[in-house]
């Protein structure tokens, strides 16, 4: 098997389910110190991140990742063993395999490479991994090292996000730039009571229900030429006591709005509350931002770099693209650094039976390898 998949393999073996690394960083970190890289194990709480460097001066180019995995899920469902790589028709099986152990083997293949052709290459090159990109909250892992980054002077110029990108061949897409994500615990109060005298009570979920309809109806803006319209989402509902003849005394409400660079979060936060004031609703809500959306423009130099290499070594013109989730990217785009997200096919990624194709898997070296000569060789 080729470098690339023989680590992709190594790594899959490694059962890092978010926000366990067991071994990833270390490995790579090895590799890396004997091509030459300055390497830095920087521990946050439980979770573990890398910080390798190569090079001096300005500017610095940084390639990002993550070595933690989601859960398997039902392991009986799984053609193979999620954790033990398995190639099956010319695709590579195995939790992380496209999200995104795949891609961060690449990397350190590619960077290992770059080092060897061009040991004198300008500025300096990085590899940033963490361990914690899959968990709910992300505390410890990039958004805590990009406060370390600050804390130190550290700017980063460039950044090469390894998420699966890709949609139908490698190459077809890469993602500019990413919306902002802001959450919100709403509690609604009421007066819980018999359902039979409902006069005495006060239903939340009636209550809340109009408010709920002003929300959902509400046009938040209307995006720009590089992001859709903001969206407002309800994701989970809860009240009652489990009972069918008791009016329940509170709801709570888990609510998100995916927005544009067209709005911004004190302006979603204050129109919200706005409603819920405006139906005379008894209130708490606690807000959480978990990224501002930021956008790499046209002309930057790591977009224009990766256009050009996925045109010259994959033949495609990939469209540029703000959609998708999150990543995270959104803690490193504040710094100042132009941030695009280059990856394999995203068709399998959190599935059963996820995979990548191994010739995709093959090419990926290149492609970031070419980003780095064309922006540092």
């Amino acid at each position: 098997m080729s470098p690339v998949v023989d680590l992709t393999c190594e790594l899959i073996r490694r059962r890092s389910v978010t926000p366990g690394d067991e071994g990833c960083q270390a490995l790579l970190g090895d590799r890396l110190a004997a091509a030459g890289f300055e390497v830095q194990h920087l521990r946050f709480g439980e979770v573990d991140n890398l910080w390798a460097t190569h090079g001096q001066g300005g500017p610095l180019l940084v390639f990002l990742g993550h070595t933690d995995v989601v859960p398997s899920g039902p392991v009986e469902q799984w053609r193979s063993d999620p954790f033990e790589p398995t190639i099956r028709d010319g695709l590579l099986y195995g939790r992380g395999a496209a999200d995104m152990k795949g891609s961060v083997a690449a990397m350190a293949v590619a960077l290992e490479a770059f080092v060897a052709a061009h040991p004198g290459h300008r500025g300096r090159i990085g590899l940033l991994l963490t361990s914690d990109e899959e968990g709910p909250d992300n505390l410890d892992g990039v958004r805590r090292v990009a406060e370390h980054f600050r804390a130190t002077g550290e700017r980063i110029d460039w950044c090469v996000v390894g998420e699966p990108s890709s949609k139908e061949r490698l190459g077809d897409l890469i993602r500019v730039g990413r919306r902002g994500s802001l959450s919100g615990r709403l509690v609604v109060r009421g007066i819980q009571g018999h359902v039979a005298y409902p006069e005495k009570a006060n239903n939340p979920i009636h209550a809340f229900a109009p408010a709920l309809a002003e929300l959902a109806a509400e046009r938040w803006d209307e995006g720009n030429q590089d992001f859709p319209p903001t969206s407002f989402q309800v994701s989970n509902l809860h009240a009652g006591t489990g009972a069918n003849n008791v009016i329940p005394g509170t709801l709570v409400a888990l609510m998100n709005f995916r927005y544009s660079t067209a709005s911004r979060a004190e302006d979603l936060r204050a129109r919200a509350e706005a409603i819920l004031d405006r139906h005379g609703l008894d209130w708490q809500i606690d807000w959480s931002l978990s990224g501002e959306p930021f956008l790499t423009p046209p002309g930057g130099a790591v977009r224009e770099a990766i256009i050009a290499a996925c045109r010259e070594l994959c033949g495609t013109e990939p469209e540029q693209s703000t959609g998708g989730g999150t990543s995270d990217g959104r803690f490193i785009a504040p710094l100042g650094a132009e941030v695009v997200e280059l990856g394999p096919i995203n068709a399998t990624i959190h599935k059963v039976d996820e995979c990548v194709a191994v010739a995709d898997l093959e090419r990926l070296p290149a492609l970031y390898q070419a980003v780095c000569t064309k922006l540092l060789g």
